[in-house]
């Protein structure tokens, strides 16, 4: 039987140890969060070949039982509770170093939304339990061995299992929370369900591979000069993303913008059913997301599905597989011809409603053209006249981290980190050769394009060749980026693979003067670490 003192230990134990625990896995409460709290997701994340955040943990885990074990040997003589208090101590230095380490290496940090909080007591709550049940039974084993150095040794064991351990039960304890989580979050988007159908706002669904988020921000800024307008805000382009700014900000507007995404089939019916937009725009369809659609047609028929539920739609040049009657197609029915590009901006004429009229705008890139084109398309089908919305183009500004200007002390940094598809790299690098002085890429490589990815990156490697430095950042992609600028012909000697971008600064640092410009290209969101 196990002493009543020994229950007492053991939960102070398992309190403690708990705590540290915890802190050490904010960083893959984090990366769940970006996983949309889907727990199969991200224990494939976790498994990933050459996952870097997994061998971290991993080492810790096996620094700590080396250590504990070695503080608890040489102090046995102290007794059982004091090897074990050293033991605590030098697990806990571990930990604060671990977290210090670690400090930096989310780009996208943990937002303590009231979902995330929940899961965190919850998440703590079973990990005490757990290491409580484990020392219990590391005690009980002991016991049963007898020998003095079992004991000793055998609390050694919560230290070393535990860190592999944390992934796993991050998933239960999020599986747990399913329970509560599921009819909360079917309340919450009922609620904004309710709100969007009494409301007389014309509702506008925005969807496509790319350019969602610029495409409605600069139909915004264009329907502002008319009416009363609301978008959801950034990136949000998911039913709960939705829900919160109907439910927090309320629909006093004449015009609601809501962007859809999709990463599996059914996404866009769900949202549609939600919305239910009478206007759509379909701003474009490629490989983004191949590796969960599986194919292209499959993307096509998701987001055709937004085309087919709303009664007035516009369409991307390449979305004319949900091409319908009475449909406005880029190309066909409006477009940006004669596009001009220059490190000032862009200049295009813009066809639309039977017009041709010589617009520009700050705006960089041949893709900018493109969507102003296509916000000025709906802006049309809205009622405004073809000169009210050329008045508004050269008022556009960019959507932050896509291809945004920034001059820094004489240096134009080109950010565009927000997670870019295949011709939205293309044309960066079209844009970051227009600029003078030596010109410099910083970039991880392209991702979700399935069985496309090699092939693809190995394209975007070909484009940068005869650029003055290549900085290739990570260990995901970068081989086949590599591989693709070398058959192209570019120079190894301008070629650098780097491990972080605090890598990749250091040497922009030392190379780049005034008059020099570099590319941020696609700032991987963490899961691809």
């Amino acid at each position: 039987m196990i002493p009543f003192d020994i229950f007492l230990t053991s939960a102070a134990y398992a309190i403690v140890l708990g705590l540290l625990l915890y802190a050490a896995a904010r960083p893959l409460l984090g990366i769940l969060q970006q996983e949309g709290y889907a727990g199969g997701a991200f224990l494939k994340w976790y498994y990933h070949r050459g996952n870097e955040v997994r061998k971290r943990y991993l080492l810790l885990g096996l620094t700590s039982v080396l250590m504990t074990a070695l503080l608890a040997l040489c102090f046995s003589f102290a007794g059982d509770g004091v090897s074990t208090l050293l033991a605590l101590l030098g697990f806990a230095g571990l930990c604060a170093l671990f977290v210090y380490a670690f400090r930096a290496a989310l780009k996208v940090p943990l937002r303590d939304t009231p979902r995330a909080v929940r899961l965190s007591i919850a998440y703590y709550i079973l990990l005490a339990a757990v290491l409580y049940g484990v020392a219990l039974a590391a005690y009980a084993l002991a016991s049963a061995i007898g020998h003095p150095l079992a004991f000793v040794l055998l609390r050694a064991v919560p230290f070393a299992l535990a860190p592999s351990a944390l992934p796993h039960l991050l998933a239960a304890a999020n599986g747990m929370m399913l329970c509560y989580e599921v009819p909360h979050t079917h309340k919450f988007l009922r609620l904004a369900e309710k709100k969007l159908r009494e409301s007389n706002c014309i509702k506008v669904g925005i969807t496509g591979s790319f350019g969602k988020t610029s495409v409605k921000h600069f139909l915004q800024e264009i329907l502002r000069e008319k009416y009363r307008v609301i978008a959801t805000p950034a990136s949000y382009n998911t039913p709960v993303g939705i829900a919160k700014c109907v439910n927090d900000g309320g629909l006093d507007c004449e015009i609601f913008l809501a962007e859809m995404g999709a990463r599996k089939r059914g996404d866009i019916a769900e949202l549609c059913d939600m919305v239910c937009p009478s206007f759509a725009i379909v701003t474009g369809i490629g490989p983004q997301h191949l590796e969960t659609f599986g194919s292209v047609s499959a993307i096509e028929a998701e987001k055709g599905v937004l085309a087919a539920r709303a009664e007035n739609v516009v369409l991307g040049a390449s979305a004319k597989a949900c091409d319908r009657p009475g449909a406005l197609l880029a190309g066909r029915d409006f477009g940006a011809e004669n596009v001009k590009l220059s490190p000032e901006g862009t200049s295009f004429d813009l066809v639309l409603g039977g017009e041709r009229m010589q617009v520009g705008s700050a705006l960089l890139g041949r893709h900018a053209a493109e969507d102003v084109a296509l916000a000025a398309a709906l802006a049309f089908m809205l009622g405004m006249t073809p000169g009210e919305i050329a008045a508004r183009v050269p008022e556009l500004g960019p959507v932050r981290h896509r291809l945004e200007r920034i001059d820094s002390n004489g240096l134009v940094i080109l950010d565009d980190s927000y997670n870019s598809n295949v011709q939205g790299a293309r044309d960066a690098v079209e844009t970051l050769k227009l600029f003078g002085g030596k010109k410099y890429v910083v970039t991880p490589g392209l991702v979700e394009l399935g069985e496309l990815e090699e092939r693809e990156n190995a394209n975007l490697g070909a484009q940068l060749a005869g650029l003055d430095g290549v900085i290739l950042v990570g260990e995901t992609l970068v081989l086949s980026v590599r591989q693709g600028y070398l058959d192209a012909g570019g120079d190894d000697r301008a070629l650098r693979v780097v491990p972080t971008l605090e890598k990749a600064q250091e040497i922009l640092a030392r190379e780049l003067a005034p008059g020099d410009c570099v590319l941020f290209l696609n700032d991987l969101p963490d899961k691809y670490l």
